[in-house]
Order: structure tokens, then C-alpha cells, then sequence
């Protein structure tokens, strides 16, 4: 494991090395993590925190391209219809 070394402010803050930084991919303003290892005293790990959505993006193909929302929201209506009409169906047949 390679060892880098960096100062602690007084502020409590620390520059992370470049190399450390290329080899994460971090970028201004990327969030990242801090863990301390209780098994192991004065241990500590940074790992970068990516979003779901950033991670996933693209992880899924669409059905079409570009998507057709009216038609989608057109089968979600009639579903919800057929849906309904199951429903009413089924408390007329209860009450006779």
C-alpha cells in the first residue's frame, strides 16, 4: 500500500494528494467518506460517495427511443379503468 502524507489544518481540514485524488476520479465538489477501522487503532479509509442516479445512469435501456409518455400514460389510464371497473364488478356481485 502507498502511504502519502498531507498536513491537518487548524481548522481540522486536509488536502487530499493529487495522486489520491486521480486514482478516486474525485473532482471539486465530490463528496467522499471517512471510516475509522475500530479493529485497527489510528486507521482510517476515504472512499468517494457517488449518487444512485449517477452510478446507475444508463444502466437501463429504454423500450423505444424517445419513449412515447402519452402512449404510457394512455396504458396506464386504461389500466387503471380496467382496474376500477374489476373492482365495481366484483362489489355488484357481492351485494346480489
Amino acid at each position: 500500500m502507498k502511504e502519502l502524507l498531507t498536513v491537518v489544518t487548524r481548522k481540522g481540514q486536509i488536502t487530499i494528494p493529487a495522486e489520491i485524488r486521480k486514482a478516486l476520479n474525485l473532482k471539486q465538489g465530490d463528496k467522499v467518506a471517512l471510516s475509522i477501522n475500530e479493529t485497527e487503532e489510528s486507521q482510517a479509509t476515504l472512499k468517494p460517495v457517488r449518487s444512485v442516479a449517477a452510478m446507475t445512469f444508463g444502466s437501463v435501456k429504454p423500450r423505444k427511443q424517445p419513449e412515447d409518455f402519452g402512449e404510457l400514460r394512455r396504458q396506464f389510464e386504461e389500466g387503471l379503468a380496467e382496474e376500477a371497473m374489476s373492482e365495481t364488478q366484483g362489489s355488484s356481485k357481492q351485494e346480489a
